[in-house]
């Protein structure tokens, strides 16, 4: 198998995931979902390291539930830091895996990550509407925690949040945006 073959894999893995729910379904978002796989997931908040981590350690759950050793992982995978869109799966995964399991109602990880996708206000970016310049600023503001205090624009969109989500890490404006919808 050779580096892009591997990369393609993986990616389709990650498509998988998280397009069998949400706004996904009969349209595709090939375009959006690669801008935000080849962008760098960078963070201000030290803790959001956590989630950096976290993409990283999916590709290593990629080779384990596909059959790869952890040194094919490293060479073929593990060249480059976190992507945007590998800390979105992640966190999902970790959002169904470890907070929100419930076998009656099944998997939710394509709800959470197009809950993202819908609060960073980049929905309607699917193939056929894709705007380039549009996702790299949406993108670059969220990194760059130039969205609403409520989160809008940002991950989580959070109306009672008590403070500014620009200022917390990822994982509490996931807490706090569970703990409203629920």
């Amino acid at each position: 198998m050779t580096k892009n073959e591997m990369t393609e894999s993986y990616f389709g893995w990650m498509y998988q995931i998280i397009c069998d729910e949400g706004p996904s379904r009969g349209r595709s978002y090939d375009r959006l979902l690669r801008y935000l796989h080849d962008t760098d997931f960078t963070y201000i908040i030290p803790m959001d390291g956590n989630r950096a981590e976290d993409g990283v350690d999916l590709r290593y759950r990629f080779g384990y539930e596909n059959g790869y050793k952890g040194a094919v992982i490293s060479r073929y995978l593990d060249d480059r830091p976190c992507s945007v869109l590998e800390m979105m799966v992640a966190l999902c995964i970790r959002c169904e895996e470890h907070i929100m399991d419930d076998p009656d109602i099944g998997d939710r990880t394509g709800r959470w990550f197009w809950g993202m996708v819908r609060s960073l206000c980049l929905e309607e970016m699917d193939d056929r509407s894709f705007d380039e310049g549009y996702v790299h600023e949406r993108v670059s503001w969220f990194l760059k925690r130039r969205y609403r205090k409520d989160g809008k624009g940002g991950l989580f969109t959070v109306k009672d949040a008590g403070r500014d989500m620009r200022s917390v890490e990822i994982w509490y404006q996931m807490c706090w945006y569970l703990d409203e919808i629920l």
